[in-house]
């Protein structure tokens, strides 16, 4: 069976570079539960974005995605919101570091701003196709970070261990 059969198509939502953590989690409602700051995710730039992202979406990005502080609820609202993944030529390496704990798939590829706000592309493990059948290379992603992506953070694949132990 073909993957553009098998696996529904993720909607692209496209942003600049350097979009960091403080866009991503305003500082403002930091004070919040996750549910009322998730209402607040990327308003500086796409005011729209957290009351239409749909789970199974995408986000691409241009370089640096995730520049800033730590801030560990940037990743965990993108989780909370239900993205799938995100794509990007680049990453902080805190935000990279946060995204896998908490289980989101981030793809490290060059081409990443070849894609268009609005596109609809096939993401099955670490392939990402656009539907026109043309594949985008990313960088390969070591097994245990796609385990933790798969068992939906690192917390999960401890308490997995632990059960199989």
């Amino acid at each position: 069976m073909s993957t553009l059969n098998s696996i529904s198509p993720s909607r692209v939502w496209k942003f600049g570079s350097q979009i960091d953590t403080d866009t991503l989690a305003p500082g403002a409602y930091m004070k919040y539960t996750i549910e009322v700051i998730a209402k607040h995710v990327l308003e500086s730039v796409r005011s729209e974005f957290a009351s239409e992202v749909k789970p199974g979406d995408v986000m691409v990005a241009g370089q640096g995605f995730g520049v800033g502080s730590s801030r560990e609820q940037a990743a965990c609202l993108l989780v909370h919101l239900g993205v799938k993944a995100v794509i990007a030529p680049s990453f902080s390496g805190l935000f990279f570091r946060n995204a896998f704990n908490l289980g989101l798939l981030l793809l490290t590829c060059p081409r990443a701003e070849e894609l268009q706000d609005g596109e609809l592309v096939v993401l099955e493990g670490q392939r990402l196709q656009k539907l026109n059948g043309e594949a985008l290379a990313c960088e390969p992603i070591p097994d245990f970070l796609m385990d933790m992506v798969e068992q939906k953070g690192l917390m999960n694949v401890l308490k997995l261990k632990m059960k199989n132990t």
